[in-house]
């Protein structure tokens, strides 16, 4: 008995490198094709993510430049287009779109969530829109903390979560790693750490500054991939710090090769919904020093097999955790396979399709 098609509408912002544009970029190029078909409704059509997109995945371009001009096009176009699941992937748009999900009976709506919302939705306005965040069919989450997160802070009936972690796309990475070069400025001699995210306030490199001035005697460089708003601030700060084992790198479009050089990956966020970065190094084979954070840091980290968990607001502590696991040995085969055997994209998938599959009978 052949089922028809059905539509599933993914709605983001754009496709530039993030968690989000990742998760459905990949969702999209691998749903099964006689069972759905995704199309994806940006708001700007850019991105480095629109290269690798399947040509057979239609993508709607709103060229809407604000989030709160794009609410009535996103409507107009459900309205127009009557998908069966639409699937709603940034936290701003969500809340706005939970108030009208009733206007649409015949379709099925999913948020999936990013952050652990009461750390970052921290605007009145938007707050808002969360008392009407219960009529979204199901709300994905990717880890334990926004799971409870939701429950607590925002009385979302727990049978409407769903926790569905992140994949790690392994062939896609693999293909970057065989392309993979030691960067030059990597310098022999000395142990190169890498840290991954935008520069703001919450992915707390400012904290890793000051970590690395208790290392200045030591061999160690530290190499900050990334752009944002605190680009200036964080700049400076490496400046009075007067940091020469410090260096900010940009964007960088392949990050892996970074990964994969580096002695020691790091992540300093203040908060986390469920970090890909710290699930892409572990698929580099690389070994990861975390900060004890919410967002599901704890689900990704096995000590001592691809990582350990500390304290970064304990500068002192943090800078003698990176000496002491950095004159350790890891072997990268088994830090792949930490990540590889709980989060590989084939069993995150078939939990997505589980999900749609379900979610439409």
């Amino acid at each position: 008995m052949n089922h028809p098609q059905k539509t599933i509408l993914f709605i983001l912002p754009d496709l530039e490198a993030g968690g989000a544009e990742r998760i459905v970029t990949t969702i999209a190029n691998h749903l099964p094709r006689e069972r759905f078909e995704p199309k994806i409704l940006l708001l700007r059509k850019e991105g480095a993510y629109l290269e690798i997109l399947k040509d057979d995945v239609e993508v709607v371009d709103m060229n809407v430049r604000r989030i709160r001009n794009s609410l009535l096009p996103i409507l107009n176009e459900i309205r127009k287009r009557k998908p069966e699941i639409v699937f709603c992937g940034f936290g701003e748009v969500n809340a706005y779109i939970s108030f009208f999900i009733k206007m649409f009976p015949k379709t099925k709506f999913i948020a999936r969530e990013t952050n652990v919302v009461s750390k970052h939705v921290t605007r009145k306005d938007i707050r808002f829109f969360y008392k009407f965040y219960n009529n979204f069919h199901k709300i994905i989450c990717q880890s334990d903390d926004m799971q409870e997160d939701l429950v607590e802070n925002f009385n979302i009936k727990k049978d409407k979560i769903v926790k569905i972690n992140n994949p790690v796309d392994f062939d896609f990475i693999d293909g970057q790693l065989e392309e993979s070069i030691k960067p030059e400025i990597f310098e022999s001699g000395f142990k190169n750490v890498v840290a991954i995210g935008n520069l703001s306030a919450r992915k707390g490199f400012d904290n890793l500054l000051k970590i690395f001035t208790y290392l200045k005697d030591e061999k160690i460089l530290l190499h900050i991939l990334g752009d944002g708003k605190d680009r200036e601030q964080l700049h400076q700060m490496k400046n009075d710090l007067e940091l020469e084992n410090v260096i900010f790198h940009g964007q960088q479009k392949n990050p892996y090769q970074f990964l994969k050089f580096a002695d020691l990956f790091i992540l300093s966020s203040r908060y986390e919904g469920f970090p890909n970065v710290l699930l892409e190094a572990g698929a580099c084979g690389t070994y990861s020093l975390a900060n004890h954070c919410p967002g599901g840091i704890s689900e990704i980290i096995q000590p001592g097999i691809n990582g350990e968990i500390s304290d970064i607001e304990n500068h002192a502590e943090f800078a003698r955790k990176i000496v002491d696991v950095l004159s350790q040995n890891h072997d990268s085969y088994t830090i792949k396979n930490s990540v590889k055997s709980r989060f590989s994209k084939e069993i995150i998938l078939g939990k997505y399709e589980d999900l749609f599959s379900n979610i439409l009978q």
